[in-house]
């Protein structure tokens, strides 16, 4: 495994932005009031946790058999007899994901179970290959050391690049990006900006990738968040930490028990159905069997779950909010196949690489480079565990041919493997994350909803906050949880992020002079 960066360690960027929670007694005075969350991901996790850490009863309902929603992992047997995890895959807990980090040090305060990797690298088929280890972290030079240190940025495709187009990543304020910026896709405005095309797939194209969407669908507002957040808003760059062994062990087994010792009740392999207003400001909260009268509810679902249980409530918020519900869309489907291979993998392999220009292949993780289990594998077998990940999936493929092909760019990518033997393959085909559609930003639903006993949390949520994917779902189930502890006199959950707005004063003048 490799060694821990002390940057795993780190704590958040001293520019970052405190927001606090609402004011109130630190703990239940009197009679504690009752909440059901559904849904034990990220989001769900996160308003649990602050709901109980303040006196609230809360019960957990979980359709899975385990918890960490998209983040879950369970047992498999391989063939040559060993025990696995098997999960749907690789995901970066970026250094800036303060909300999330905060989450995972109730139970872990070092975050001792994350070790950082050296890099992100990005290779292209025609050989060109971008680093960010060696990139400058503190605005601007963040942004312009890439620019510099980069392959992809030759001084011709600078000359003819178009500067005024490319302003909005100066000075980017939330919420005003997306009223700027969402009714453009992700690749019109990379076209107008005329990046170098190898810049759009080594870099932009991962911004894009990591929301598991195609660029022509994606909303221009969501990428220049991301390139705010990881260039321009922080301190913090591009690099980031990975579980050192299988989600479960790592994360939610250990917040599961603490959640257990602050009195919540987990009701793992049970679904909410439904839920309808109880007449007296309550809810009434309605599973395979039983319905419950609860003080609020937080809907921390994704969306085909957050669809199905609004579907299935029809008094719950009113006809507007239920039919923007009802329009959420899901990305394409998207391949996670991971490999147990008879032998390693060349030991200069990076632990992840982004790609471009390999076919349907995204990404390559080679496990054993950091997480024990498929460390302990890997050394006992004398192999290797490898991950490849397809995103935007036409619907229609043939998905074995999906998996062939990720495989052959992976012989491709990687020689030595072509002659390895797969002891192993599991391939886990999902098509459930959110699309943030161009033009969608303003028909999806926030925190709150018609009913103030009702609050959604989760990654396809709304907010004014700069927050993306995991981070989203960390600081949108806090912001649930605030949204009740506030109806109840009760103190909120302190919140952190990146500014919400360029931090660099010079930048934000050149913006503003240029009329963006």
């Amino acid at each position: 495994m490799s060694a821990r960066p002390a940057g795993a360690r780190r704590g958040r960027d001293r520019r970052a932005v405190r927001i606090p929670g609402p004011a109130g007694h630190a703990r239940v005075l009197g009679a504690a009031p009752t909440v059901a969350v559904a849904g034990g991901g990220i989001a769900g996790l996160a308003a649990a946790t602050a709901l109980a850490e303040r006196g609230v009863h809360v019960t957990l309902y979980e359709r899975g058999d385990s918890l960490g929603g998209r983040l879950a992992g369970w047992p498999v047997e391989l063939a040559d007899g060993s025990p696995a995890t098997m999960s749907r895959g690789f995901h970066a807990f970026f250094r800036q994901y303060y909300n999330l980090r905060g989450l995972l040090r109730r139970v872990d305060p070092g975050l001792d179970t994350l070790t950082g990797l050296p890099d992100y690298p990005l290779q292209h088929s025609d050989g060109l290959r971008d680093s960010f280890a060696r990139v400058p972290r503190t605005p601007p030079w963040s942004a312009l050391g890439f620019v510099a240190l980069s392959p992809a940025f030759g001084w011709r495709d600078l000359a003819r690049m178009n500067p005024r187009a490319a302003l909005p990543l100066l000075d980017v304020r939330v919420p005003e990006v997306y009223d700027r910026l969402d009714g453009v896709s992700a690749r019109d405005f990379l076209t107008r900006i005329r990046f170098p095309e190898a810049a759009d797939h080594l870099a932009f194209e991962v911004f894009s990738r990591s929301f598991f969407a195609d660029p022509r669908e994606l909303s221009a507002a969501e990428l220049v968040l991301m390139f705010h957040i990881y260039f321009l808003g922080s301190s913090e760059g591009l690099l980031f930490d990975v579980p050192r062994e299988p989600f479960p062990a790592a994360l939610w087994d250990p917040l599961a028990g603490y959640l257990a010792g602050h009195g919540v009740r987990l009701r793992t392999g049970q679904a909410v159905l439904g839920a309808a207003p109880a007449g007296d400001g309550r809810v009434t909260v309605r599973t395979d069997g039983e319905e419950v009268a609860y003080d609020g509810l937080v809907l921390a679902l994704d969306t085909g779950g957050l669809k199905d249980v609004v579907g299935g409530s029809p008094t719950l918020g009113d006809a507007s909010w239920r039919q923007r519900i009802a329009r959420l869309r899901t990305t394409p489907p998207f391949l996670v196949s991971r490999l147990w291979l008879d032998r390693p993998v060349a030991a200069g392999r990076p632990g992840f690489l982004g790609t471009g220009g390999y076919g349907p292949l995204d990404n390559v993780s080679v496990l054993d480079r950091w997480e024990g289990e498929a460390a302990r594998w890997a050394a006992r077998t004398g192999g290797s565990v490898v991950e490849l990940h397809a995103y935007a999936v036409d619907p229609a493929a043939d998905r074995e041919a999906v998996q062939d092909r990720a495989l052959a760019e992976l012989h491709r990518l990687y020689p030595e493997t072509r002659d390895a033997k797969v002891v192993d393959a599991r391939h886990e085909w999902r098509a459930d994350c959110p699309l943030f559609e161009v033009g969608g930003h303003r028909d999806r639903p926030g925190v709150h909803t018609p009913d103030p006993a009702v609050v959604l949390a989760g990654d396809l949520v709304r907010t004014t906050l700069p927050v993306a994917l995991m981070e989203r779902a960390a600081t949108t189930g806090f912001l649930a949880a605030n949204a009740l502890l506030r109806r109840w006199g009760l103190r909120g959950q302190t919140l952190w992020t990146v500014p919400d707005r360029g931090r660099v004063p010079a930048l934000r003048a050149l913006a503003a002079l240029a009329g963006t």
